[in-house]
């Protein structure tokens, strides 16, 4: 498995967990940027996770994930997400 293989695995598990938050949930943590390390099969990474946009509809949200080795962590590997603010509509019943 490649260096960024590897950070891919991290980063779409970061994903998973920073997007499954409530939209009010992001924009609380995310007043400003987290940065913090996560551990995988001994290896540590490096996690930065940033509110882009924070508009009326929606929150966008960035992560990116490195090991800190130079120079491949100048270019982290990066995926955004949008979590939508409104609630889904939910469908009347026909009666």
């Amino acid at each position: 498995m490649t260096r960024r293989e590897k950070w891919r695995r991290v980063l779409d598990s970061e994903v998973k967990r920073w997007s499954a938050l409530p939209s009010d949930r992001i924009v609380d943590e995310l007043r400003e940027v987290q940065t913090y390390e996560v551990e995988l099969d001994s290896k540590r990474y490096q996690v930065e996770v940033q509110l882009l946009e924070n508009t009326e509809k929606y929150v966008h949200v960035m992560v990116g994930v490195d090991d800190g080795s130079l120079p491949q962590s100048i270019s982290p590997a990066t995926k955004c997400f949008i979590r939508s603010k409104i609630p889904p509509a939910i469908p009347k019943s026909c009666a």
